[in-house]
């Protein structure tokens, strides 16, 4: 149980206190039926957002009253010093709660929300817009929503983030509540890890090219912090297509008190490159699957993100968005980024970038992903590393010095599909111990003296030549390189069964309320039907 979790906000429920978190989510769920699940994301992250930088600027504002510099409280560079957000008072929290009852409260609301970004440019295009009034709420439930928000201590334990972890929560919940076609802003804390700690983004520029709620960067600022380093020594730059999403990142940043230029609006970054110049260190991206109809015709077909390359079909954006990484590399850079796993293989202009890809020696990683990673779709995705530079490199990481000897020669394949530990019944997610083996392998791999750590693993890890990908007509599909012995008998059937039979019954109560809304249909139309 986290050390943050209120007494005043804990309830019982079988024999359990409900943490901060359960506590918010139940309140906002009270909101169905008035506000559409995919539109109260962003009622609850604006509310809290609001609620945390009125604290931040209370604790401040108490600061500077006691440095006995109180003529000074309602002047902004006072705050702006200490990178506090200066509100005035109609945007203030303690102003919202006096006025929560009202017939009017969502104005207010738009309205402080309104004057807090005017009032701080490094908030321009973060905040909803007039979001609070357009959606009707009803009163009682929005002011009940108010009082369960005005409980939580944001600053009571800065050690645990409280606010990071709440929005973090908010964020995976929505996703999992949307399913399958929604939620694409979010990509499991998990995965995201997993990349930050394989890449090791501790210094340098850090880019994103589909950047969602910012989930990749969090993770790059959560790694340099614990493995002690300076979030200051990294620049951070992102590009976001979803307006909704594009606040939805601003604010994951802002509230824990990080810089990025995500472009100047939401934009598609094929049709709009807000960083066309850009040169990164480190790109940490999980862009849209299979994306169709990307670009129209003759579109971008000079574009310099491809050049050297053969243009990306406009059928599938997979290598569209390859190429748009790999032009964006610095001279050593390093790219960490998941796709789906037909980018592996097929032909075409895909086979023939892949070709080059692979003969240009950029192709470093792949890495074969679990199912059930992702809350939108249950299918098996890669992660692929790209290293602009596979010669060596010398890092330092907890005051220790790291020399990677890349193998410019060779490919490293990995299979992680057996790995993961269930994670909300029917989703999958790596343990730390998972991410700990895994990045291990792989920076063993990379190492000077790799033949004294690193071996071939059956039905785990391969370090292929690039001459044996050649003769597989360069396929990355990492079953052609890696062994696999006995894998039926490694099956345990029951815990598989027993999987299928939840499936199935699922299955099978989806197609009984398929039949009773169709039925209700006809009904509805004035017909009977029998069955």
């Amino acid at each position: 149980m986290f050390t943050y979790i209120l007494h005043f906000m804990a309830k019982k429920q079988n024999g359990k206190q409900k943490s901060m978190e359960e506590t918010l989510w139940d309140s906002a769920n009270k909101l169905r039926g008035t506000v559409e699940s995919s539109e109260y994301k962003h009622v609850v992250l604006g509310l809290i957002f609001l609620k945390f930088v009125s604290d931040k600027f209370e604790e401040r504002r108490l600061e500077i009253v006691a440095d006995g510099k109180g003529k000074y409280i309602e002047m902004a560079e006072f705050y702006n010093m200490k990178n506090v957000f200066y509100l005035t008072p109609e945007s203030r929290w303690s102003h919202i709660v006096e006025n929560s009852k009202q017939d009017n409260i969502a104005l207010i609301i738009d309205t402080a929300l309104h004057t807090i970004e005017k009032n701080n440019p490094t908030l321009k295009g973060a905040l909803p817009d007039n979001y609070f009034s357009r959606l009707n709420m009803d009163v009682s439930k929005l002011a009940a929503l108010l009082d369960t928000i005005n409980n939580i201590n944001t600053l009571h334990d800065k050690q645990q983030d409280i606010v990071g972890r709440v929005y973090e929560y908010f964020l995976s919940k929505f996703a999992l509540a949307e399913g399958k076609g929604k939620g694409e802003f979010y990509t499991p804390k998990s995965i995201v890890n997993l990349i930050a700690e394989m890449i090791e983004p501790y210094k340098g520029v850090i880019y994103d090219p589909a950047c969602g709620s910012g989930g990749m960067f969090v993770q790059s600022v959560k790694f340099i912090e614990s493995h002690h380093g300076n979030k200051r020594e990294v620049s951070i730059y992102g590009q976001e297509y979803t307006a909704t999403t594009y606040k939805l990142a601003k604010m994951n940043l802002a509230i824990r008190g990080i810089a990025a230029n995500l472009g100047d609006v939401p934009a598609d970054t094929f049709g709009r490159d807000q960083h066309p110049d850009l040169k990164a260190d480190f790109i940490m991206a999980n862009p849209p699957f299979n994306q169709k109809n990307w670009r129209a015709g003759n579109e971008l077909i000079d574009d310099p993100r491809w050049r050297g390359y053969e243009v990306p079909p406009t059928s599938n954006a997979n290598y569209g968005w390859i190429l748009n990484m790999a032009s964006k590399l610095s001279e050593n850079g390093v790219a960490g980024f998941i796709l789906a796993n037909g980018a592996l293989s097929g032909g075409g202009e895909e086979y023939k970038i892949r070709k080059k890809l692979i003969k240009n020696k950029l192709v470093e990683a792949i890495v074969i992903m679990p199912r059930n990673l992702f809350y939108t779709t249950d299918i098996s995705v890669t992660l692929w590393i790209l290293n602009h530079n596979k010669k060596e490199r010398t890092i330092t990481l907890n005051d220790v010095v790291k020399n990677y000897q890349n193998r410019e020669d060779e490919i490293l394949f990995m299979d992680l599909r057996q790995w993961g530990e269930p994670f909300e019944k029917k989703y999958t997610q790596f343990s730390e111990k998972d991410i700990k083996d895994i990045t291990k392998t792989y920076h063993d791999w990379q190492h000077k003296d790799f033949e004294q750590n690193y071996k071939n693993t059956p039905e785990y890890c391969y370090s292929a030549k690039i001459e044996e990908v050649k003769a597989k007509d360069y396929s990355l599909v990492p079953s052609k390189y890696i062994e696999f012995v006995n894998r039926d008998e490694n099956i345990d059937f029951d815990k598989k069964m027993t999987a299928l039979q939840g499936e199935f019954s699922e299955l099978l109560k989806a197609e009984e309320q398929s039949k009773k809304d169709l039925l209700n249909v006809f009904k509805e139309l004035g017909y009977e039907v029998k069955i």
